[in-house]
């Protein structure tokens, strides 16, 4: 149980707890003392009672770090919706890499970030792993390029396109890419494919925000689905799979990608 109860020398009987949690595993008990109970081990660890006290009397354990600094409660006031509205905007997939590789405490960053994400129900059922050994990668693409050529399904739609590739890349499907990061979960749930979603798109702005340039490969992870031994030669297993490249970009943007943007039913 990794919510212990709460530490009554610290607690101020502010309640905070009692809306915040959404198990309702707090309550008010005799003289109005709140009281923890999870005889159903309900609690789904999402740390918000940890979070919203203000007093730090919520007693845990085996839930990993819990941090506090200034702005912690206004994000607006260290990054603002104008800073990163462009950052959305000059965002980009990259397609063409240097061959550097990334330090490790660069990767790591982008790791971290990307466990920062939210998921359904707070499940966080996801396993990450990375590819790094070009000749690993190179028998990925061949796989995954042959699996897509082979079906019928994918071939008309791609065939001309990984032929024009092959052309500028010895690893078409990833672009020659200096790494390949994978999340997956053995859960096969449409929330996991919303899940695995997130928390990319958390690792990839986190990435652009180092310096450093992805792609989501789409067609890695529909590969996979079509025949499950290219898990195996990725070394992952799941059900789910979300895969994208990263490195840094060999490539230069002048400007914004045009956007029309769409009326907005109901916004009045």
């Amino acid at each position: 149980m990794p919510i212990l109860g709460i530490d009554y020398e610290k607690c101020i009987n502010c309640g905070t707890c009692l809306i915040t949690c959404g198990r309702y595993l707090f309550k008010e008990g005799e003289q109005d003392i709140i009281i923890h109970e999870d005889p159903l081990s309900h609690c789904n660890q999402c740390g918000h009672c940890i979070a919203i006290c203000p007093e730090s009397a919520i007693l845990h354990e085996g839930m990993g770090d819990s941090n506090t600094y200034e702005g912690v409660n206004n994000p607006e006031t260290f990054i603002s919706y104008e800073n990163i509205y462009k950052f959305f905007q000059v965002h980009r997939s990259i397609r063409r890499y240097k061959k550097d590789k990334i330090p490790i405490e660069l990767l790591q960053k982008v790791f971290n970030a990307m466990q920062l994400a939210p998921t359904a129900r707070n499940m966080r059922s996801e396993t990450f792993s990375i590819i790094s050994e070009k000749e690993k990668i190179k028998a990925l693409s061949d796989a995954v390029k042959n699996e897509v050529l082979n079906d019928p399904r994918t071939r008309d739609l791609y065939e001309v396109r990984i032929s024009n590739l092959e052309k500028e890349f010895d690893c078409p499907i990833f672009y020659d890419a200096p790494h390949v990061i994978f999340v997956s979960s053995q859960f096969k749930h449409f929330l996991e494919d919303n899940n695995i979603g997130i928390i990319i798109t958390y690792g990839r702005l986190a990435a652009s925000a180092l310096g450093l340039g992805t792609c989501w490969i789409g067609l890695t992870s529909t590969a996979m689905q079509f025949n499950p031994k290219i898990m195996k030669l990725a070394n992952i297993r799941g059900k789910t799979v979300g895969v994208f490249t990263i490195g840094y970009p060999d490539v230069t943007f002048y400007s914004t990608a045009p956007r029309f943007y769409k009326k907005v039913k109901g916004l009045k």
